[in-house]
């Protein structure tokens, strides 16, 4: 029985994918659900499985093509899998489990092997990020150790991936990751259809950090998870999004789409780029159950291990620029949502309460906003609130 393999339905933000890599070659025999191909979107990278056991007659669209939900990609004749191809697929899948087709074939073109280059994907699986990481360490090395005094002849022009070093002044040029272009498509898309400002307040942590040192090994032996400071943020910001529903709002043509529950994305920084995981009914959950879900969407971030799903829709966004070390800063907007919280660092800073001078934890915070939607009392206003609930944290679980 011959069975064609199609591209899977991608959701409705993601309009094509492109083939990063055919794991099976034409004429290779496949078990069911055995991986066939990797497709790279401009979120994340998607396994594709074989439907059923067989054997690859036909790719129809190569590496580096770009497809669509429901395109034929491929074809397959189903039948039973002999052993010895089997085990054959094993102990390929053995010697080079540590990295995908795609990753291999970049390390190749390299001429690196899995020894050069340090793993950090789930369990030390070689990332692409990983190779790209290898190789400008190489490339730094070179022009590190170049003698000064000697004048290189003139290189060829490099291709795409190849690197130039020139008089000691070196470039590379790699293709934008689809991740990347995407990041960059959006950023200018919400800069071009949005009225977007920011307001900023600050927050003394006394009390959230007091709470955390006072709580955090019972909640951590309850909970097998420490208490962090973003699950007070994510559920502050909750309760004050309940407050003052346009923050939790869209624009859709000339309609305002308020919507009645509280997804949350929270943005997380990967070696593929920037991703924002949603944390979905943040109202009904409480901080072990924040907490463990930003533990998770950033482990499978960091390895490519994000579900489209989990990267779609939202109501609000929260940055944390403050692990990084940034002091203050105007976030952007996500489409459709109307706005985003930044955070930022905390330092201790002299402050006047009840007309003396005292040291606190301080942190400033920003909020943009979509000024067509938002008015700045209500923006103003929502920042205030959640200062209030921050300084107060016993408010939060009041709902005061």
């Amino acid at each position: 029985m011959t069975i064609e393999i199609r591209v899977p339905q991608l959701p409705e933000s993601v309009s094509d994918a492109t083939i990063a890599a055919w794991v099976i070659k034409e004429g290779d025999s496949v078990n069911e659900e055995e991986n066939l191909l990797e497709l790279e979107t401009d979120k994340v990278v998607l396994e594709v499985p074989a439907p059923a056991s067989g054997v690859l007659t036909k790719i129809i669209a190569e590496e580096g093509a770009t497809v669509y939900s429901g395109d034929v990609i491929g074809i397959l004749e189903e039948g039973e899998v002999t052993v010895d191809k089997a085990e054959d697929k094993t102990a390929e899948a053995t010697i080079e489990g540590n990295a995908s087709p795609s990753v291999r074939k970049l390390m190749a073109e390299n001429s690196l092997s899995e020894s050069q280059v340090a793993g950090t994907g789930k369990n030390g699986r070689i990332l692409k990020e990983d190779v790209e990481k290898a190789l400008q360490a190489a490339t730094a090395a070179v022009v590190t150790t170049a003698p000064v005094a000697s004048k290189p002849a003139p290189a060829p022009t490099p291709s795409p991936q190849e690197s130039s070093d020139i008089e000691g002044r070196e470039e590379r040029r790699v293709p934008m990751t689809r991740l990347r272009a995407r990041i960059a498509e959006r950023l200018l898309e919400a800069q071009s259809t949005a009225a977007i400002l920011t307001t900023f307040n600050e927050v003394d942590l006394s009390e959230v950090a007091r709470l955390r040192r006072k709580y955090q090994d019972r909640f951590q032996k309850s909970h097998d998870i420490k208490l962090g400071f973003m699950s007070f943020f994510i559920k502050a910001a909750t309760e004050a999004l309940k407050r003052y529903p346009e923050v939790n709002a869209r624009i859709d043509g000339n309609d305002i789409i308020y919507q009645g529950y509280y997804d949350i994305g929270v943005a997380v920084s990967s070696e593929r780029g920037l991703v924002v995981p949603i944390i979905r009914n943040t109202d009904s959950m409480g901080n072990a159950d924040i907490e463990k879900a930003i533990r998770d969407y950033a482990t499978r971030a960091r390895s490519g291990h994000l579900e489209l799903s989990e990267l779609t829709g939202g109501t609000f966004s929260i940055t944390n620029g403050g692990i990084f070390g940034s002091m203050l800063s105007t976030p952007i907007i996500n489409p459709p949502q109307s706005a985003i919280l930044g955070m930022h660092n905390i330092q201790d800073r002299p402050v006047a309460v009840d007309g003396e001078v005292v040291i606190r934890p301080m942190m400033y915070l920003a909020l943009s906003y979509d000024h067509r939607l938002i008015d700045g009392k209500a923006a103003v206003s929502f920042l205030v609130k959640m200062k209030e609930l921050l300084e107060d944290p016993a408010s939060l679980f009041l709902e005061l």
